[in-house]
């Protein structure tokens, strides 16, 4: 009994053990193992692309998020240039306007001119007339009367009073 006590000899038990277990391990191997090993490296697969297609759409992001970039300081650009181009063009308007402005000034001051030297030469051609007729008519009186001198004197005076009322209602009317 010594022999079957001691557990480093082996027996039939541990052979039919050991065989039991080759068999189970060999099915596991043969029936079990190979769709697992499948199942796992479809799962490893799905994964790495997973991965991939994480990594793909992270530099998409980048690019699409570079471009977005891009356009919006394009956008930026040219939105500065339409802002100068706008003030530009008012600049222009404004000083066309302040031109034309500057020009009717001219305009309407040579015409005033123009106008105040008309009467004023009408005033003048008047005053001619007046004159002429005033003398013509003192000549006349003068003519008419006596020669003496104190009417002639005072004829002379009437007439100078005369001139001057005249000359003094041509100053004061609205055409000079």
């Amino acid at each position: 009994m010594i022999a079957s006590s001691n557990f480093l000899i082996p027996n039939a038990t541990l052979i039919v053990e050991v065989v039991a277990f080759l068999i189970v391990l060999g099915f596991v191997a043969k029936v079990v193992l190979p769709p697992l090993n499948k199942a796992l490296g479809e799962r490893q697969e799905q994964i790495r692309t997973a991965l991939d297609a994480a990594e793909t759409a992270r530099v998409e992001a980048a690019e699409a998020d570079a471009k977005r970039q891009e356009t919006l300081d394009e956008a930026r650009r040219q939105a500065r240039e339409m802002i100068a181009q706008a003030n530009k063009a008012a600049e222009r308007v404004a000083a066309q306007a302040e031109e034309r402005g500057r020009i009717e000034y001219e305009r309407l001051v040579a015409r005033a001119e123009a106008e105040i030297a008309s009467a004023r030469q009408r005033a003048v051609d008047e005053v001619s007339s007046k004159v002429g007729t005033l003398v013509i008519a003192v000549a006349r009186q003068v003519i008419a009367r006596e020669i003496d001198a104190s009417s002639h004197r005072a004829l002379i005076d009437e007439a100078v009073a005369a001139l001057r009322g005249s000359v003094d209602t041509t100053a004061s009317s609205p055409q000079g």
